[in-house]
């Protein structure tokens, strides 16, 4: 069974999605997720994940570091899953580029290069809006691109961590 929760952000109404134990999606409101999908969910605001994951978000919301993570399961392909780790890496208020991270990956794989455009699908697919940082990939030439809530959104949440370059 799948829970939810609406959360009223400053930057438009999210959902949360647990099942029972983890955060298993936070979207912005419009954002295609499995919750309105046909998929069906039951409210339940009183789980400790979504507790947890309210007070996290608080604190991003009052411009700061929440330096914990609440309980979260990424659930995705090995490839999503190695791009999201490296995406939890990136420190609150500094951002990094997709042909960056696609460099990170390959080193660690031990190849020459890697698609900076296949990590841009995989940082796209993050289930875990904020959380997972997706908002702190910018493009090489240091442009906002490819954010699911939106551009203006994501020049929001750079603002709102300090990085007063995207303002």
């Amino acid at each position: 069974m799948k829970y939810y929760m609406k959360y009223p952000s400053p930057l438009g109404e999210l959902t949360l999605i647990s099942d029972g134990v983890y955060l298993t999606e936070l979207c912005f409101e419009g954002r295609k997720t499995e919750s309105n999908t046909g998929f069906a969910f039951l409210p339940k605001e009183d789980l400790p994940v979504f507790h947890s994951a309210v007070l996290w978000l608080g604190i991003y919301f009052r411009s700061e570091d929440p330096q914990f993570l609440p309980p979260i399961l990424l659930e995705g392909t090995p490839f999503q899953k190695s791009v999201w780790e490296l995406l939890l890496q990136i420190p609150y208020g500094k951002t990094v580029s997709y042909g960056e991270i696609a460099k990170t990956l390959a080193e660690r794989r031990g190849i020459a290069r890697m698609s900076a455009q296949a990590v841009g699908g995989a940082v796209g697919r993050n289930p875990i809006a904020l959380i997972v940082p997706c908002h702190r990939v910018i493009g090489a030439d240091g442009s906002l691109v490819g954010f699911g809530g939106g551009i203006e959104r994501k020049r929001r949440l750079l603002y709102l961590e300090g990085n007063g370059d995207f303002h």
